[in-house]
């Protein structure tokens, strides 16, 4: 081969050689994170999401980047936000929350989805199948029954004997709560009266406080629903401030002063999606993911704010407590 004709085949083949700043950005995946709340209440989420991420050999900033959209409490922005992560060509969606994984699906069919969601209606909106799900959607299923909550509704009962009026707050999107109608009848052995408050915006939440105080209702149950997850740190003030014993879902509320919660652990779940984030990015699809339910229930009871309500806790709930926040 003539040296001119070996050099003219070597600059084209130099064309099509990738750059080697080009092949750092190629395998630099791009992860997108769509959250309802804001980092000042969900950060510990992402935490846990990096750690799941971890453990399955991915660091952000070293061979993957994470794109984060936090709706703020806000979820009509969810679709743009969706749509933005969408259009930045990200490689997978992780979202949390029944209204985000819903504008994560809305926004694409295509790109693969890893979801927390406890509300089995909106799971089954998405897919049709929990061991094999079809279409690009997996993740965790954190179902929340009328069995667990029965069992919070006994827990309360147990820290207040004389409670005869209970009020269950819930938003009126929330279909995958169990019904008023399967509480009472819960609730009737208990020989509680049960009173229905819904609440969907900020005022709505403080106008629910209100009517329990009014109701003289002796002890309240906060509904799973991540409309009140994300706002943990009020809701607890709140109780506090109207002296109300409440139990709630999930710890966060505990250890933002809250009385006592009994449910799974949401970093565990974000931990989970992590993982299976980490498997889609070395090529599993979530088809091949089946959607996963947590199993271990917590009990977490605060101390402080008990003798802050004036109660004594029984022995009995504080040795089989998992964890006592003094």
């Amino acid at each position: 081969m003539r040296r001119r004709d070996f050099a003219a085949l070597l600059g084209a083949a130099a064309v099509f050689l990738p750059h080697a700043g080009n092949t750092e950005r190629r395998t630099m995946r791009r992860v997108g994170v769509l959250l309802p709340g804001a980092p000042a209440d969900s950060g510990h989420f992402a935490s846990a999401f990096v750690q799941g991420l971890k453990i399955a050999g991915y660091v952000d900033g070293e061979n993957v980047t994470l794109e984060y959209r936090w709706a703020e409490g806000h979820n009509e922005r969810l679709p743009r936000l969706a749509a933005e992560l969408v259009e930045s060509g990200i490689a997978v969606i992780a979202a949390g929350g029944p209204q985000a994984s819903l504008a994560a699906k809305s926004a694409t069919s295509m790109v693969p989805i890893v979801a927390v969601l406890g509300d089995a209606d909106a799971w089954l909106k998405l897919v049709r199948n929990f061991n094999r799900p079809d279409g690009n959607i997996t993740g965790i299923a954190m179902f929340v029954t009328a069995a667990i909550w029965g069992k919070r509704l006994e827990l309360l009962h147990e820290m207040i004997p004389r409670a005869s009026v209970v009020a269950i707050l819930t938003n009126p999107n929330d279909q995958g709560s169990p019904s008023i109608e399967e509480l009472i009848s819960i609730a009737r052995p208990l020989e509680l009266r049960l009173l229905s408050l819904t609440a969907s915006t900020d005022a709505g939440i403080d106008t629910a406080f209100a009517t329990a105080v009014d109701a003289h209702a002796d002890g309240l149950l906060v509904s799973d629903w991540p409309f009140f997850t994300v706002r943990h740190d009020r809701i607890a003030e709140l109780a506090s401030r109207h002296r109300l014993p409440t139990i709630y879902g999930w710890r966060e509320y505990v250890a933002a002063g809250g009385l006592i919660s009994y449910g799974t652990r949401l970093t565990d779940a974000w931990r989970q999606v992590g993982v299976y984030v980490g498997r889609i990015l070395k090529g599993e699809q979530p088809a091949d993911l089946p959607i996963v339910q947590p199993t271990k229930f917590e009990m977490v009871i605060n101390l402080r704010a008990a003798r802050a309500l004036g109660l004594t806790i029984p022995n009995d709930l504080l040795v089989t407590a998992d964890e006592v926040i003094e």
